[in-house]
């Protein structure tokens, strides 16, 4: 297990360059290049999303390179959405409720919009009906939304009783 060494010579190189291992260790360990020091934990992983640019005083600052960021993106997204995947990620996102999620969103941004300005509106009507949207709406949407689900479970189990 332990090296023989022929010599104090060869003991005190093997020593030197143990050090020097231990240095480029040290250094690349206490963040002094941050780019290498995160290359080194991430194995490599985060060196095409970081760049290292010179500020005019000297000073080397770590940023986001976000054009590699973009482009990554964008390759994922022709990826994801070439001709032949189109159908497979309308279906996919209609079962995981992507789409719906989305309709969702969309929606209550254009409703919130409209009720902010209608509220900031010197005419008083408007503002009644921008203080409703925000009020009164939630309320009747939830109405529906029982209704509508109520509607649904007995459709369903008249469907069912049909079958059997």
């Amino acid at each position: 297990m332990a090296t023989n060494y022929t010599n104090l010579n060869e003991l005190r190189a093997q020593k030197k360059i143990l050090k020097q291992e231990i240095e480029s260790l040290e250094d690349i360990l206490t963040f002094k290049s941050k780019k290498e020091s995160l290359s080194a934990i991430t194995h490599g992983f985060t060196d095409k999303y970081l760049k290292e640019t010179v500020e005019p005083d000297g000073e080397v600052k770590l940023s986001l390179d976000t054009q590699n960021i973009m482009r990554e993106v964008a390759d994922g997204l022709k990826d994801t959405v070439s001709k032949k995947n189109i159908l497979n990620l309308a279906n996919d996102s209609v079962h995981s409720g992507l789409l719906e999620n989305t309709i969702r969103m969309g929606a209550v941004a254009l409703v919130g919009n409209f009720a902010k300005k209608s509220i900031m509106n010197k005419n008083w009507k408007k503002k009644i009906i921008g203080l409703a949207l925000v009020y009164l709406v939630p309320y009747a949407l939830r109405f529906i939304r029982k209704k509508l689900d109520d509607y649904q479970k007995n459709k369903t189990t008249s469907s069912l009783e049909k079958l059997i």
